[in-house]
C-alpha cells in the first residue's frame, strides 16, 4: 500500500521545502505539481503557441508526454523525454504560468498525469489543489500558510529580488487572488487537512510537525 501526503498552500508559507525535505527524510517520492505546470508553459512557448488561448495549449497536451524523477540533484522534469527542469524558472514562464494554469483542460490533463507519477509510491506532493481535487483521499492533508508579511520576506530572499519588498507584497497577493478566486481547482483548505502556521517556524519545526504527524498516523506499519 502506498502513503499520500498533500501538502497545498500560499506562497511563501514553506510548502516546497518542507514537502522536499520531508521526503527526504522518510525516502519517499516528492512531487513539486507547480513543475507540471511549467512543463506545459514550457512546452506551450517553445512551439511558438499563445498561452492564452485554450485551443492551442490544448492541441499541444496530445503529443506532450511528461514525467518527474527524483534524483541526487533533486526533482528532475523531463518534457517529451528531455531533462528540461533548468529551463522553468525564467521570468517568461514566471509571466505566463497562471493563464495557462486556469485552463480547465490542463488541470484535468495534468490530474491525471500527477496521479500516474506517484501511482503505487510512497509520496508527498505538494501544490495547491492536492488535498482538495488531485488526492482528496490522502492519507494525511497538510495545509500551510503564514503572514504576507514573512512570506514576502522568505520570497525575496529565495529569489534574490531586487524588488522592493513592496512589489513583492503586491506580487503575491495577486498569486493569492489568482489562486483562490480561478474557476477551476481554487486554492482552498481542505475541510479535514491540519493547518500550518508557519509565521514563527523554523524549517526543521515544520519538517518536523510533518514527520511526526506522518509517524503517528503509519504506527501500525513498517515503512516508515
Amino acid at each position: 500500500m502506498s502513503f499520500i501526503v498533500a501538502i497545498d498552500g500560499t506562497s511563501g508559507s514553506g510548502k516546497t521545502i518542507t514537502a522536499r525535505m520531508v521526503a527526504e527524510r522518510l525516502g519517499w517520492m516528492y512531487l513539486d505539481t507547480g513543475a507540471t505546470y511549467r512543463a506545459v508553459t514550457y512546452w506551450v512557448l517553445k512551439q511558438g503557441k499563445d498561452p492564452e488561448n485554450e485551443k492551442e495549449v490544448t492541441q499541444l497536451l496530445e503529443g506532450l508526454d511528461l514525467d518527474v524523477k527524483n534524483t541526487e540533484e533533486g526533482q528532475r522534469t523531463y518534457v517529451n523525454g528531455e531533462d528540461e527542469t533548468n529551463k522553468l524558472r525564467t521570468d517568461e514562464i514566471d509571466r505566463w504560468v497562471t493563464p495557462v494554469s486556469k485552463m480547465t483542460t490542463v488541470r484535468e490533463w495534468l490530474v491525471r498525469v500527477q496521479r500516474k507519477i506517484v501511482d503505487g509510491k510512497n509520496a508527498v506532493v505538494e501544490g495547491r489543489d492536492i488535498g482538495t481535487v488531485v488526492f482528496p483521499n490522502a492519507d494525511l492533508k497538510i495545509y500551510m500558510d503564514a503572514k504576507l508579511e514573512v512570506r514576502a520576506e522568505r520570497r525575496k530572499k529565495q529569489k534574490g529580488e531586487a524588488k522592493d519588498i513592496e512589489e513583492v507584497k503586491r506580487d503575491l497577493l495577486r498569486r493569492d487572488y489568482h489562486d483562490s478566486t480561478r474557476k477551476d481547482s481554487p486554492l482552498k483548505r481542505s475541510l479535514n487537512a491540519l493547518s500550518l502556521d508557519t509565521t514563527s517556524l523554523s524549517i526543521e519545526e515544520q519538517v518536523e510537525r510533518a514527520v511526526s504527524e506522518i509517524k503517528h498516523l503509519n504506527e501500525s506499519t513498517s515503512s516508515i
